[in-house]
C-alpha cells in the first residue's frame, strides 16, 4: 500500500533525476567563488594577526580562531566543488561531507566564543578601566577555546567510524557539494538498506540542528547582556574619548557579527528541514541561496572587522584633533557639556540604540 510519503519520495526522486544535476552544476561554480572569497577574507584576518603580532591580544585572539575555522570550512567546500561529479557516490565525498559538518559546528562554537570574549574584554576595559586579565579568566578562556575544537570532533567521530564501517556513503550522490550539512546529502534517506545508516543520518541531522539552536540562543543571550551593559555604561560621564570610541565600535560589532552568523546559517538550517521533511517547494531556490551564504561567513567577518577597525581609527583621530585645537578651558567646558548631554539623551525619548 503506497502512502503519501512514499509517493512524495518517488516524485522527488524523479524530479531530482531530471533537474538536480543541472542545478548542482550551477551551484558548483557558485560554491567555488564563495569558497575562494571566504578563504581570502578569513586568510586576511589570520595574516593581519600574525604579521602584526597580535594573535595573543585578548581582542584579536577569539576572532583569529574563528577565522581559522572559517578558513578550514572554506577549503573543505572548495575541495568538494572540485571533486563533485553527479550521481557518483564516493567514500571520499562522504568523509569530506562529514568533515565539512565538523567545521561547521566549530564555526558555531567559535562564534559564541568570540562574542563572549569580546563582551568580557569590553566590560573589563570600560567598567574596570583596565586591560589586565586575571589568571582565572585566562584559564577559562583557554578551556573554552579547546572545547570549541574538541566537541565537534567528538560529535562527528561516530559519523566517520560507523559511516565508513557500514559503507553508508552509498546514497551520498551529491555529498561532495556539501550542500546539506545536517543530513548527509542523500537523494532519499529512506532508501538505506541498513537501519544503522538511517539512524546515523538522523543522528547527524539532530546534532546539527541542536547545535545551531543552542548557539543561536547563546548568541542572543550575549547580545541581550551586552545591551544592558551598554545602557549601564551610557550613564557614566567620566569616560575618556577613547573609551567612547570603543563603545561605539563594539556596539556596531555586536550588531554585525550575530547578523552575519544568522544570515549565513539560516539557509543551511532551512534546507536541512526541507530535505528531512521531503518538501519539494522552493528546494532548488534554497540550494542556490545556500551556495551563496553557507560558506561566506569568513568573507563577511573580514569585511565587518575591517570596517569596525577603520571606524575606531577615525573616531580616535577625530577626538585627538578635537583636543589639539582647544584650550584647556574649552576642553573642560566641552567635557562638562558632553556629560550633561549624555545624561539627557539617556533619559529623553530620543534615545538611540544600535540594537
Amino acid at each position: 500500500m503506497w502512502t503519501e510519503v512514499d509517493i512524495r519520495r518517488l516524485l522527488r526522486n524523479t524530479t531530482d533525476a531530471k533537474e538536480l544535476p543541472e542545478v548542482f552544476s550551477h551551484v558548483k561554480w557558485i560554491q567555488v567563488v564563495t569558497s575562494m572569497l571566504s578563504i581570502v577574507g578569513s586568510g586576511s584576518i589570520i595574516g593581519y594577526a600574525i604579521f602584526q603580532n597580535v594573535v595573543k591580544s585578548p581582542e584579536v585572539r577569539p576572532l583569529f580562531y574563528l577565522s581559522v575555522s572559517d578558513l578550514l570550512l572554506a577549503f573543505c567546500w572548495l575541495l568538494g566543488a572540485v571533486l563533485y561529479k553527479p550521481f557518483t557516490p564516493d567514500l571520499q565525498c562522504f568523509n569530506l561531507q562529514a568533515l565539512g559538518q565538523m567545521f561547521y559546528l566549530t564555526t558555531y562554537l567559535y562564534t559564541i566564543n568570540y562574542m563572549w570574549q569580546t563582551c568580557s574584554n569590553f566590560r573589563r576595559r570600560i567598567v574596570h578601566d583596565t586591560n589586565q586579565i586575571t589568571e582565572t579568566e585566562c584559564c577559562i578562556g583557554r578551556i573554552a577555546t579547546v572545547l570549541c575544537s574538541v566537541f565537534p570532533v567528538l560529535l562527528i567521530c561516530p559519523v566517520f567510524y560507523y559511516g565508513n564501517t557500514k559503507e553508508c556513503y552509498g546514497n551520498s550522490s551529491y555529498s561532495c557539494l556539501v550542500l546539506n550539512i545536517g543530513s548527509q546529502i542523500t537523494v532519499d534517506p529512506g532508501s538505506y538498506s541498513d537501519g544503522g545508516c538511517a539512524a546515523l543520518h538522523t543522528y547527524s541531522t539532530i546534532v546539527f540542528m541542536v547545535t545551531f539552536c543552542l548557539s543561536t540562543v547563546a548568541i542572543l543571550v550575549l547580545v541581550g547582556y551586552s545591551y544592558q551593559l551598554f545602557r549601564m555604561i551610557q550613564k557614566e560621564s567620566r569616560l575618556l574619548q577613547d573609551h567612547w570610541a570603543v563603545l561605539t565600535v563594539t556596539r556596531h560589532a555586536f550588531l554585525l557579527f550575530p547578523s552575519i552568523f544568522l544570515f549565513c546559517c539560516l539557509p543551511v538550517v532551512i534546507l536541512t528541514l526541507v530535505s528531512s521533511k521531503g518538501i519539494d517547494v522552493g528546494y532548488q531556490v534554497l540550494c542556490y541561496i545556500q551556495s551563496f551564504t553557507a560558506v561566506s561567513q569568513g568573507f563577511l567577518n573580514s569585511l565587518a572587522y575591517g570596517w569596525t577597525q577603520q571606524m575606531l581609527h577615525c573616531l580616535k583621530q577625530s577626538s585627538y584633533r578635537d583636543v589639539d585645537t582647544q584650550t584647556p578651558l574649552l576642553r573642560s567646558q566641552k567635557n562638562l557639556y558632553a556629560s550633561m548631554q549624555t545624561s539627557n539623551i539617556h533619559r529623553g525619548p530620543q534615545t538611540v540604540s544600535a540594537f
